[in-house]
């Protein structure tokens, strides 16, 4: 599973790559911003992407859009519950959400078991 991380607080990435990378998952790459992201998604091509919602002055959802017309996973993440943001994940391309305080390789297997062939809709 390659993966790229996109949240524009470094702390916040540098501590997602060093959890993930322990659990097996490979990160290819990290964006604080969308379009180092899709620079980044271009050139590393990754199998998902773990996208903040709120990315500064910018929106994650924006992200997801061209990020999964690309055939990524994206997998929306925020420090804020998922109740806060529900219609927005389900309208989104998005193939779900996971909170930052549970982010782990098997969450992640989780989402994409539960949504096969939802990636790239």
């Amino acid at each position: 599973m390659r993966c790229l991380l996109v949240d524009d607080n470094t702390a916040c990435l540098e501590k997602a790559r060093a959890l993930l990378t322990r659990q097996g998952v490979a990160v290819v790459g990290t964006a604080a911003s969308t379009a180092d992201a899709l620079w980044q998604a271009s050139a590393l091509r990754p199998d998902i992407a773990l996208v903040d919602i709120g990315l500064g002055n910018e929106n994650g959802f924006d992200l997801a859009v061209p990020l999964s017309k690309a055939g990524v996973a994206v997998i929306m993440v925020s420090a804020a519950p998922a109740a806060d943001y529900a219609d927005l994940i389900d309208e989104s391309p998005a193939a779900g959400f996971l909170p930052k305080t549970e982010l782990s390789a098997a969450g992640i297997r989780r989402i994409l078991g539960r949504t096969s062939g939802h990636q790239g809709r």
